[in-house]
């Protein structure tokens, strides 16, 4: 793997002092990406929202949705509707929804007053989802996730001073600082309405929702390095420490919807987890080692070995609250709007690794967003959703003491499969697409990185528990 030189004037915070020299590793393929961010916490966090909301600058705390799987509050469950019921009240039929994303990242990494930048691609998986409905307004879900990703590798070349007169130069050193490893979540959520009723022609109502599911991850750091010397030659030294976590993990939510008018609704939202802790094994590991011809590691001699170390992760709380003005599509020819904004805080300060904090801090954001639907006619871009947004606050990495500030755009589409005019057919299916485009960090830290990221989610629908008649 091709290693490329970015010189640095400033330290990247606590990544074991890196010193002047740092190589960073441009991937060409689509198999990783390198973000030294990523070393910090549980690692450079996945995309938290589905593909409808990230176009719309993330908002998701009172979004809802019956075609798409709003998992960030999952008392937007309740919305999984387009039912037919009996008089008897009995379930006839409801729109099951499977909801898959994935994502294309480009990342690139640049130092302050340095020209040259250094980029990574990714492609990888960002959500599967399965939306059931139970009963009008009460919906289930369940699925898998990302939460974070650990990927980073950076040399640092330094050189030995004499500690005697005349203090001059002598051996360098090199060393290879790499992480890998990331977070996942199963889940399983439901939300149910427990209050309604008919205001202006709309239903005002009151609904609750949790997840519950399984968060587990691994991580592995690693510190090798090596003397250089013309005469001698010394043995490298590895330092690793290897850890698997996961436990169970809670969140819930709420939303409350007001109607207006006949056609104006607002709905208030608020979704959040309280501080939680991750079961943890760890592998301490001190060895001296040396290359093969193909340049994988062959150990020489373990020095130091402390294996299944118990210890505890904790996570911090976190909540968000927001706020959606909504146009309903009461008509064939109608169109349709919405306006949301949310504030997120997440407080990374709190958290620690087997007891240690981090270089973390509390992260908060604003962001706002909103989509238009035109009166649908026959040609195609008319039955499209057109999505935009944007976001601004602080990162939750802190380096030398200044924190990173995090903003970007989005804009995004919803594109209908098939029948697009004909949504009160059995199946129907959306292809959500969101561009985004962020900043992170600035002149006053070690290093700036800009992301460009497109996301595809496919929503597809059909309904279920239909009795099916004959002629």
């Amino acid at each position: 793997m091709q290693l490329v030189k970015l010189i640095t004037s400033k330290r990247i915070n606590t990544l074991a002092a890196i010193s002047s020299i740092v190589l960073l590793t441009p991937v060409s393929t689509y198999a990783q990406d390198n973000s030294p961010y990523s070393r910090f916490g549980i690692g450079d966090l996945a995309p938290k929202t589905h593909v409808v909301n990230r176009a719309m600058g993330g908002i998701s705390a009172a979004y809802a949705d019956f075609i798409s799987i709003n998992y960030n509050n999952p008392a937007s469950y309740a919305s999984f509707q387009a039912f037919t019921e009996t008089k008897s009240k009995k379930l006839q039929s409801g729109r099951a929804i499977l909801d898959i994303g994935v994502n294309y990242d480009n990342r690139a990494i640049q130092e302050p007053g340095n020209a040259t930048k250094f980029a990574s691609n990714n492609i990888f998986f960002s959500y599967l989802q399965m939306g059931v409905p139970l009963k009008a307004g009460w919906g289930l879900t369940f699925g898998l996730r990302p939460i974070s990703r650990i990927n980073y590798k950076i040399l640092s070349s330094t050189r030995l001073v004499n500690p005697l007169p005349p203090f001059n130069l002598i051996d360098s050193t090199q060393t290879l600082y790499e992480g890998t490893g990331g977070t996942y979540r199963a889940n399983i959520g439901t939300g149910i309405t427990v209050f309604k009723k008919q205001k202006f022609k709309q239903e005002e109502n009151l609904s609750i929702g949790v997840n519950a599911g399984y968060l587990f991850g691994n991580r592995d750091f690693s510190t090798r390095r090596a003397f250089v010397n013309d005469t001698v030659t010394y043995y490298k030294a590895n330092y690793e420490t290897r850890a698997d976590y996961g436990n169970l993990y809670l969140d819930a939510g709420l939303q409350y919807k007001k109607p207006l008018s006949e056609k104006l609704s607002l709905t208030l939202g608020v979704t959040g987890a309280w501080a939680q802790t991750l079961n943890a094994t760890q592998d301490v590991l001190r060895q001296t080692f040396d290359y093969n011809t193909n340049g994988d590691t062959l150990q020489v001699d373990s020095v130091y070995l402390l294996a299944n170390q118990k210890g505890k992760i904790e996570l911090p709380s976190n909540f968000t609250v927001g706020f959606v003005l909504q146009k309903q599509m009461t008509g064939v020819k109608e169109s349709s709007w919405l306006i949301g904004v949310d504030f997120v805080k997440e407080n990374w300060s709190k958290y620690r690794y087997y007891g240690q904090a981090d270089n973390l801090t509390d992260k908060t954001a604003i962001r706002v967003g909103g989509q238009f639907t035109p009166a649908p006619k026959k040609n195609y871009f008319s039955n499209v959703t057109y999505r935009f947004g944007f976001f601004t606050g602080k990162d939750y990495v802190s380096t030398t003491g200044s924190r990173l500030k995090n903003m970007g755009g989005t804009f995004g589409l919803a594109l209908p499969v098939g029948n697009y005019g004909q949504f009160s057919r059995t199946q129907y299916s959306v292809v959500n697409l969101a561009f985004e485009y962020s900043k992170r960090g600035g002149n006053s830290n070690p290093l700036k990185e800009n992301l460009f990221r497109i996301s595809a989610g496919f929503s597809l629908s059909d309904l279920w528990f239909g009795k099916r008649k004959y002629d």
